[in-house]
């Protein structure tokens, strides 16, 4: 029998996303309790903030060897994310990766117009509210994803309305605002990557995380300069070719905090 995962390493990755994803169904069929239905939407907060890592390395190599079920999997992360099927490839892989080192024209800009830096909540909101639009603009350029794009998008909102007209309150903390949330929190993430590095090469533009706790939750995001010098790599290939370029890398981009704190500087 074909294997369905082009890595094996997606294989426990993808069962636990699952069985969170399960937990939302259950939680939005069972708990009407109002005070619950709000626990539950904050105790699921850092998982789902977690799981936004996973649909990124997604983005960037799809997990399964067959387009349906990579299908499935984006609707799930749709979900859980706030990032419809195709958003993080527009404006993370065909944007922000081709642009980062140019701040006038970077998807995940961390720069004002004015060339002044921005601070991480002024990053964070203005990332997560310009998203899909910026998203859109790149989508233009490429008709493919885009057109993937729209139709998964329209596919989101036609489910989250069906949800919300047969149970309100259930799917506002089940899925609406954590949805709200996780697309908050990537960008609140992200800002720690790059923000403040004003230079012209791939090995002194972003920080790399080398705790060992952070780059298990988040797939070895924390290889950050291997991730944008060959962005195709997959996640678990990131350490190998970290070892290869570290050399070029400048001391004062490893961090070594537990989980990566000083990112919330």
């Amino acid at each position: 029998m074909m294997p369905l995962f082009k890595y094996r390493e997606d294989r426990i990755p993808v069962l636990i996303i699952t069985l969170l994803f399960t937990l939302d169904v259950a939680a939005y069929f069972l708990i009407d309790n109002i005070w619950l239905l709000v626990t539950y939407w904050l105790l699921m907060i850092w998982p789902k903030g977690v799981i936004c890592a996973w649909n990124h390395h997604h983005q960037h190599t799809p997990t399964f060897k067959y387009a349906f079920l990579n299908s499935l999997l984006e609707q799930i992360y749709a979900l859980q994310t706030g990032a419809t099927s195709k958003l993080w490839v527009l404006h993370h892989v065909l944007g922000h990766h081709h642009h980062y080192l140019d701040q006038t024209r970077d998807e995940s800009r961390w720069k004002r117009k004015n060339g002044k830096n921005m601070g991480r909540a002024e990053y964070s909101f203005n990332v997560a509210l310009t998203a899909y639009y910026r998203g859109y603009v790149v989508g233009k350029r490429h008709p493919r994803p885009f057109k993937t794009f729209l139709i998964a998008t329209t596919v989101t909102v036609l489910i989250l309305t069906a949800l919300f007209w047969y149970r309100p309150m259930p799917t506002l903390f089940c899925f609406i605002l954590p949805m709200m949330v996780s697309l908050l929190f990537t960008a609140w993430v992200t800002y720690g990557h790059h923000a403040g590095l004003d230079v012209d090469n791939d090995f002194e533009a972003s920080y790399n995380i080398m705790s060992p706790i952070y780059n298990l939750l988040t797939g070895n995001l924390g290889y950050h300069t291997a991730h944008h010098h060959k962005q195709g790599l997959h996640w678990s290939r990131l350490p190998e070719l970290h070892e290869k370029i570290k050399d070029k890398i400048p001391e004062k981009l490893y961090l070594t905090e537990h989980l990566g704190s000083s990112l919330l500087r």
